[in-house]
């Protein structure tokens, strides 16, 4: 999936900070696999957006939503299956009402177990942070959309369709002009494109790109990233930038008949060139894999859009 993990994963809610009114983002501290994650609050509940890698972090995460909320009714989401987002949803079990869309928790019984293994084995930090992750399902399945109301203030969850994942999900707070979009948008690295075949092909960087220019259409004022720091609508537009790049580099050598493999290392060095303060470049080759096969004349692209019509 990635790298060997050289630091604990661990989230820390004492870098918590205030966004918005009775909204937190407790921030991933610049460390791998720690999730930026959500605590927002209406006069009647209390929604938290993503748990950290495993039972220890979400409790941390769980024990000060807990203590924000007070005798607030407590609610979990998660902005898609991936285990630093998802895998310590157990521990909020009969503290809160753990809310997806169809395609994650369908992501989440399917995929879970695979994931878990594939991160267990990036080092002995992360294999610890996943000990006894006992992996959830979901309290209320929705199928695209559902607005969540925290008293005065409604919270809007909405299924983007494939892209990073199948069940990517956006959370957004309009009365705060806020929008969480999980690993939609990473902040000065590049796009992680888990591209795994024959086991996981389910990202699509065409999807995501469509997901991106629809998210920016919205004008959200304070964009919240999977990890990185938060900042404004240039998140969405540098992702967004950063994988059209991929693609139209990628598109214009396939059609002049280059190789994957070197196309995916010329592309990397454009990419690097374009961004080279970004980290995690390895992701370019798995973007460059996924895309080649979304090229409007892939055999598989062909299949997909023989069985859609």
């Amino acid at each position: 999936m990635a790298q060997r993990q050289t630091t604990d994963p661990r989230v820390r809610t004492e870098g918590a900070r205030e966004i918005a009114p009775d909204l937190v983002v407790i921030p991933d501290q610049g460390v791998r696999l720690v999730p930026n994650i959500g605590v927002i609050g209406g006069t009647r509940a209390v929604l938290v957006v993503d748990t950290g890698l495993g039972p220890d972090s979400a409790e941390e995460v769980l024990a000060y939503a807990a203590a924000r909320a007070g005798d607030r009714r407590l609610y979990l989401t998660t902005t898609h299956f991936h285990p630093e987002h998802a895998f310590g949803a157990r521990a909020f079990a009969g503290r809160a009402v753990y809310l997806a869309n169809r395609a994650q928790a369908a992501d989440l019984a399917a995929k879970g177990p695979g994931y878990l293994d594939m991160f267990r084995g990036l080092g002995d930090h992360v294999a610890r942070r996943l000990s006894g992750v006992d992996l959830p399902a979901p309290d209320v399945v929705y199928e695209e959309s559902a607005e969540l109301d925290l008293g005065g203030r409604v919270v809007r969850l909405r299924a983007v369709g494939r892209a990073h994942s199948r069940g990517d999900q956006v959370v957004e707070v309009p009365d705060a002009g806020v929008v969480f979009t999980g690993d939609l948008v990473e902040a000065g690295q590049f796009p992680i494109l888990p591209w795994f075949p024959p086991h996981d092909t389910d990202v699509s960087g065409t999807g995501w790109i469509a997901a991106l220019r629809r998210l920016a259409a919205e004008e959200p004022r304070t964009v919240v990233p999977g990890h990185g720091a938060v900042g404004g609508p240039d998140l969405l537009a540098d992702a967004e930038g950063c994988l059209r790049l991929l693609r139209d580099e990628t598109w214009a050598r396939r059609d002049a008949g280059m190789p994957e493999e070197r196309t995916a290392a010329e592309v990397a060095a454009v990419l690097t060139a374009r961004y080279p303060d970004w980290s995690e470049p390895e992701w370019i080759e798995k973007g460059v894999g996924c895309l080649y096969t979304e090229h409007p004349e892939h055999p598989a692209t062909a299949e997909d859009k023989e069985k859609e019509g």
